[in-house]
């Protein structure tokens, strides 16, 4: 079971908001055991809005499966407590400004020499060896600087920025592949090792194709609105009653659309006869398109479309998303007892191997629920150790 895969892994959890969150939150979903440090205040995510009853849904939405302990890192007895569970760790997550865990006496060499089998990974914004490594970061800015808001949104509107944390989230996805690949590495060696994930980076990986394209080529892309600037028609088209995605830029399936739609003409229009054409003539391809497409209304051309095998979908929002077939059918919501809130439905974990259905097993914690558990279990087994 993937769910159980990392069983017995120690976690140490010095991160807040959402791109270390989401790396704990992807070990914990497999298994590991992961305690979250909170400071007294609570990690900064628990005023994300919408807050209900005391609890931040975005922060409960990234810290499923962890146990919270609430220490404060610059008392004494705070840093002995994080310094004692950093010994027994096989793993440690932080995304404090770079520096800042040294000067709290919590730094990569520092706890490695105590305990060299740590992986110790750094989650920052710009990296720890950067030139911008003293800034701070949050989403919306590194979408900025990375070139990633020049391509959102539509031609000649406002600057955009994508509304889900993307550049958070996908920090998280590769922090959590990093940690899996330097404990395989361990199992090799027997060493830890230490980790540097940047925010910027991961938002550069995210634009592998774009930015390859430039490479290439020198053309600046600008703002495309839905449109894929590679590929027509392959963007949102409106129709009677709504709007879909359509991608059907591959010669038979362009063929195949011409022939629905009822104008087989444009599939030998000089302007639309290859890809190159259509992406260069786009305007007028849509204005084409649509003039067919406003004469039925949405489920007549999904169903058109989607028996010719052309490649489309609704554009849902999130109310039509969560109440449809494909959402039941995969099971991608799940209901869990919250200490506070009773029964809560959240998203599940997709992590799982083929037949798995993974489940929560332990609630997003409300703050320092854990901590005299998780400290207590600390003395006991220093006690044994004595013995």
């Amino acid at each position: 079971m993937l769910a159980n895969a990392l069983s017995g892994l120690k976690v140490l959890d010095f991160t807040q908001v959402a791109a270390g969150p989401t790396c704990t939150m992807m070990l914990a979903d497999m298994g590991a055991e992961v305690v979250k440090i909170e400071p007294p205040t609570g990690d900064l995510g628990r005023q994300l809005e919408p807050v209900i009853h005391g609890e931040s849904a975005g922060f409960m939405a990234l810290n499923r499966n962890k146990r919270s302990v609430v220490l404060d890192l610059k008392s004494p007895a705070g840093l002995a407590s994080a310094q004692a569970l950093a010994e027994k760790a096989d793993v440690l997550v932080e995304s404090f400004r770079p520096g800042i865990m040294e000067r709290l006496g919590l730094g990569s060499q520092t706890l490695r020499q105590r305990n060299p089998r740590l992986v110790f990974c750094s989650i920052s914004a710009y990296g720890q060896t950067s030139p911008s490594r003293g800034l701070p970061g949050v989403d919306g800015v590194l979408q900025a600087v990375s070139g990633l808001m020049s391509v959102t949104g539509s031609p000649n509107a406002a600057p955009c920025k994508m509304q889900t944390p993307v550049v958070d989230m996908t920090t998280g996805y590769l922090a959590a592949v990093s940690i899996l690949g330097a404990l395989f590495s361990r199992q090799r060696t027997g060493d830890g090792q230490v980790l540097d994930i940047s925010m910027f980076n991961s938002a550069i990986a995210l634009q592998q194709i774009a930015l390859g394209a430039f490479l290439a080529d020198g053309r600046v892309p600008g703002p495309s609105g839905s449109a894929a600037p590679y590929s027509a028609p392959n963007e949102a088209l409106r129709c009677a009653d709504g709007w879909i995605m359509l991608a059907a830029y591959h010669p038979g399936r362009w063929e195949a659309l011409c022939r629905v739609i009822g104008a087989p003409e444009l599939a030998i229009d000089p302007r639309f006869s290859d890809n190159a054409g259509r992406v260069a003539h786009r305007v007028e391809l849509i204005g084409e398109l649509e003039a067919r497409l406003l004469v039925h209304p949405r489920s007549h051309w999904l169903e058109a479309f989607t028996q010719a095998d052309i490649i489309c979908g609704p554009i849902q929002d999130y109310a039509e998303v969560i109440s449809s077939t494909l959402m039941e059918r995969q099971a991608l919501v799940e209901s869990i007892d919250h200490p506070t809130l009773g029964e809560v439905r959240m998203p599940r974990s997709v992590l799982a191997a083929l037949g798995e259905i993974p489940r929560m097993h332990r609630p997003p914690p409300t703050l320092g629920q854990h901590t005299r558990e998780v400290l207590e279990g600390l003395e006991r087994k220093g006690n044994d150790a004595e013995v």
